[in-house]
């Protein structure tokens, strides 16, 4: 059996190299009826001060998207981007998920960056526990 994503799939992404990375793994398993919703959450700070400006936390978003479209530049998806906003990056991914109606949260874990971090631990079985949609590891291309 050969993995597809034949419907949503909602990639998150922490950093333009993670993009590049994430997209190109998603990429062989993509037809053109995929649709790939890459979302980058913007941390909010919850009533405390935000880590950045918003303003530069949103070019970084930006500059995250353009590398991740390279990776997807040949791909028969269809190619969404969106900057989410939350207190927690797993929920924020999730609602994201449910109001997209995603067949999928799709990532590519890693050591060494926020996403792997997040995906590590507790939030790795709330993400299993929580999850009333797959979440599928992607391979490393």
């Amino acid at each position: 059996m050969t993995l597809t994503f034949d419907g949503t799939v909602v990639v998150p992404v922490a950093d333009p190299d993670d993009g590049e990375r994430t997209t190109a793994s998603l990429a062989p398993y993509l037809t053109e009826t995929s649709t790939v919703v890459v979302v980058n959450v913007i941390e909010k700070a919850g009533g405390g001060i935000d880590k950045a400006p918003m303003g530069q936390r949103k070019e970084y978003a930006e500059k995250i998207y353009e590398r991740a479209q390279r990776s997807l530049e040949e791909s028969p998806a269809s190619v969404e981007y969106d900057t989410l906003y939350g207190t927690d990056v797993v929920e924020t991914v999730f609602d994201e998920a449910t109001d997209r109606n995603a067949d999928a949260v799709a990532f590519t874990p890693r050591e060494g960056n926020r996403l792997a971090e997040l995906l590590t631990g507790d939030v790795a079985r709330r993400m299993v526990k929580e999850a009333t949609i797959p979440v599928v590891a992607l391979p490393q291309q």
